[in-house]
């Protein structure tokens, strides 16, 4: 999955590789929305859930989208996502060039020229350095909306870019890629239905894959208001979040309680903590946090704001949107291996969760009923 190209609104290569993956599987269905978001529904065994868990991430990463050849050698694309404006100029960008379907690629361009036999849509990389950049206001701050990029050939039109760092490599407990937001969050979503089909465990779940979440999560507005989510479902997001002081990375995946914009559902919260420490209990290797991640709205805010009892889900994410801030420099977006295997287990663990909703909190009722049992007749005698 972080091998493959996407940038928003051109996801198509990542939604052709998700709905093959589904595909393989049995107890796996899939179906689209007409905002071309993908929902897998993973029904294994006839037990009825009278709350299922949605789980949803993006597919797409911030990126370019070629426009049209300016001039020989120069191709002008799209910006969508957030990237400070400073980190631009001169930086070095790799466009997905399709493969003519009409002719095999020779084992020379398979070799020199990097070709992606493998994944759906095959492309090679051709690089390029940017020239210049034009910026545009968009809700007040002044974003990056195109960039002159100089290329050594021609680009078509539609053409995916990102920033030219290499294909996926883990080094220690951490694996490097050019985006993990979100794919990484996605690729764990497959896991999960990969492990909920291969173990046929029990279960009635879905999983959302949307668009577009990078320029102000439009695919998952697009969900909301089309009712492609179940309205009797409890929305979980998965996100990989922006590293912060108080949630590391490596210390486990993150129960996120809230983002810059709001805070969530708290009785979705609650069930998600609760699958989460009979997890704990009976697996000792996993182990997560609970954290308010306030580092950028994410579509949790969005399920939220439209009618949707919603939490959210994060893995604590390094040099967030390829911005290495303490060198100054764009970089390669790193996740915690040990931290997407806890995320995978806590999908398994809600996907298959007998636990009943409500929303009210079990755990916080008990706590406030001691409390007033232990001290009743002090405050009662204390009155004056």
């Amino acid at each position: 999955m972080l091998s493959i190209p996407t940038a928003p609104f051109a996801e198509h290569r990542v939604l052709a590789y998700v709905e093959a993956f589904c595909a393989e599987r049995n107890g796996v269905s899939v179906s689209h929305d007409k905002a071309g978001n993908l929902l897998a529904r993973v029904r294994i065994g006839s037990r009825k859930v009278a709350r299922p868990v949605c789980i949803t991430a993006h597919l797409d990463h911030p990126g370019f989208v070629a426009d049209r050849m300016m001039a020989p050698g120069k191709v002008r694309a799209f910006w969508r996502g957030g990237v400070p404006r400073e980190y631009f100029p001169g930086a070095s960008v790799r466009f997905a060039v399709a493969i003519n379907k009409n002719r095999a690629a020779t084992v020379r361009e398979r070799t020199k020229r990097r070709v992606h036999l493998d994944a759906p849509s095959a492309f090679r990389w051709s690089k390029g350095r940017i020239a210049s950049i034009k910026t545009k206001n968009l809700d007040g701050v002044d974003r990056v909306y195109t960039a002159d990029i100089a290329v050594r050939e021609e680009i078509p039109r539609g053409t995916v870019g990102m920033w030219d760092f290499p294909d996926p490599v883990i080094k220690g407990t951490r694996i490097f890629a050019r985006g993990c937001d979100d794919l990484a969050g996605a690729s764990a979503m497959l896991c999960a239905i990969d492990c909920l089909a291969r173990e046929k465990k029990p279960c009635d779940a879905y999983f959302l894959f949307t668009r577009a979440e990078e320029v102000g999560f439009v695919g998952a507005i697009a969900a909301a208001k089309s009712g492609t989510i179940p309205k009797k479902c409890l929305v979980v997001a998965m996100e990989t979040s922006s590293e912060r002081p108080f949630a590391k990375i490596g210390d486990g995946p993150i129960l996120r309680v809230g983002d810059k914009a709001s805070t969530f559902t708290h009785a979705v919260t609650a069930h998600c903590h609760a699958v989460a420490k009979e997890l704990a209990a009976a697996d000792k290797s996993f182990t997560f946090q609970r954290k308010l991640m306030d580092g950028g709205t994410c579509e949790s805010s969005a399920y939220c704001t439209l009618g949707y009892e919603a939490t959210g889900l994060c893995v604590a994410l390094g040099n967030y949107h390829n911005v290495d801030a303490k060198r100054k420099k764009l970089g390669p977006e790193y996740i915690d291996l040990n931290d997407f295997v806890g995320t995978v287990k806590w999908f398994v663990a809600l996907a298959c969760s007998t636990r009943p909703y409500s929303t009210r909190d079990p755990a916080l009722d008990a706590q406030m009923s001691r409390l007033e049992k232990r001290y009743a007749k002090l405050l009662s005698a204390t009155v004056r």
